[in-house]
């Protein structure tokens, strides 16, 4: 630990007590707790736009004319603008900052939502969640290196609770999106709803940032020294981000098809939607406890493993026997899936202890990762045009998964530094066990 504490950034001792007060007693602090609200509300809004159409989607397709293929466009072009628009996040942070980056994002959240409500066509609709998709990498890039430095000793607490939130959120999308659609008696009204909770959590992150940034002006800002790293040729960062990319593919398949996969075994929408929502209930306490079960020990590979172990006997439960036990293969499922998201951002994190650095490493691995993740709802659209049914795409599910349980053995701890190329440093809020 000393070799850490001696290679920590420096800054003043007054801008420590302000940005990061001493807590009365062990544990979080005031400001800790409201800093964990904004995430939360800030993490509801960022499933949603995908996981509200999929309960829909029958009802959408028959108001466009929208095929398979073009249907799995609405949720695969949020995630390749997530994935492109990660890769902009060091341009951002230096041009606007984090928080003007991230009030940006949720904007752009509420101006796609809101969209939503006049769109008749497909191709408003993919317009609408392309600028969604944009608003949510801005946030999913930046944030990650917001929490490294703010949350510098509890880093696994501050990523599980955002990943919960993620995940909590998309479980919200699925269910209430079937009820507010017909309460209101049209579609639209399902989608464009939430755009009201990504406006409230825009307020409420800019009424929380001047108080911050006014805190900071008085006390004077950290200095960051990590140099400048370049992400694509570090080997590490690509095996990150195909690890991530595998991990999201399987939840971008089974947000856009799971329902409509058990519409064809004889569910209606709002049982097919309650279905999904089951799923992310499980990936969100999967996505908090995981981590924190994590947290007390520097090899994060076991935990990775046993979430991967858990979303693989969903997806084989899903293909062998979809309707013996649907909700115990859709919660081992989305326990693997939330708890996995969660754990492989950690695990990016950890490769270095200097928040920038942590964060671009963060932001490259979401960037390869989503892209390739939009892929998937499109593949698995294609082999059901083509067989009439999902079991190849389920398949191929199984298979990806079998590769990334391989694919673990890789991040060993002992070769994070190695990897990034520097000296061998570790996290101070990493234990001693192994």
């Amino acid at each position: 630990m000393s070799s850490y504490s001696s290679r920590t950034t420096q800054q003043p001792e007054s801008a420590h007590k302000a940005v990061f007060p001493r807590p009365i007693a062990d544990g979080l602090t005031r400001q800790d707790a409201v800093w964990l609200c904004a995430i939360v509300g800030i993490g509801i809004n960022l499933r949603p736009l995908l996981t509200s159409i999929s309960p829909l989607m029958s009802t959408i397709r028959a108001a466009t004319g929208l095929s398979f293929y073009g249907a799995s466009l609405l949720t695969s072009l949020p995630v390749v603008a997530m994935g492109i628009g990660a890769f902009a996040a060091s341009a951002l942070t230096r041009g606007l900052g984090n928080a003007r980056g991230v009030a940006l994002g949720l904007l752009a959240i509420a101006l796609a939502c809101g969209a939503r409500w006049s769109a008749g066509s497909g191709a408003a609709l993919w317009i609408a969640s392309a600028l969604g998709g944009v608003g949510v990498a801005a946030i999913q890039a930046l944030l990650p290196g917001v929490i490294k430095q703010r949350f510098h000793a509890r880093v696994p607490l501050a990523m599980g609770v955002f990943s919960a939130s993620i995940m909590g959120g998309g479980g919200l999308g699925a269910s209430l999106s079937p009820r507010v659609a017909t309460l209101a008696g049209s579609w639209h009204a399902g989608l464009a709803v939430w755009a009201a909770p990504a406006l409230l959590a825009l307020v409420g992150w800019l009424a929380l940032n001047r108080r911050t940034q006014a805190s900071l002006a008085k006390a004077g800002s950290a200095v960051d020294v990590s140099p400048t790293v370049p992400m694509w040729r570090k080997r590490r960062a690509w095996a990150l981000g195909i690890h991530f990319g595998l991990v999201n593919g399987g939840y971008t398949s089974l947000v856009a098809w799971l329902p409509a996969y058990y519409q064809q075994h004889g569910a209606s929408i709002a049982q097919s939607g309650s279905l999904l929502a089951t799923m992310t209930v499980f990936q969100a306490a999967s996505a908090l406890l995981l981590p924190l079960a994590a947290a007390s020990f520097r090899d994060r590979r076991p935990w990775l493993v046993l979430g991967l172990a858990a979303q693989l006997t969903g997806i084989v439960g899903l293909t062998l026997w979809p309707l013996a036990t649907p909700l115990l293969w859709v919660a081992a499922a989305g326990a693997g899936l939330g708890g996995t998201f969660s754990v492989t951002l950690v695990t990016a994190l950890d490769h270095s202890e200097q928040p920038a650095t942590a964060a671009r490493l963060a932001a490259f691995t979401q960037g390869v990762g989503f892209i390739i993740a939009a892929f998937a709802p499109i593949v698995a659209g294609l082999v059901r045009d083509a067989t009439g049914t999902f079991t190849g795409a389920w398949s191929m599910l199984a298979l990806s998964i079998s590769a990334m349980i391989v694919l673990t053995l890789v991040f060993s701890p002992r070769s994070y530094a190695r990897a990034m190329g520097v000296s061998d440093v570790r996290p101070a809020y990493l234990s001693v066990k192994d």
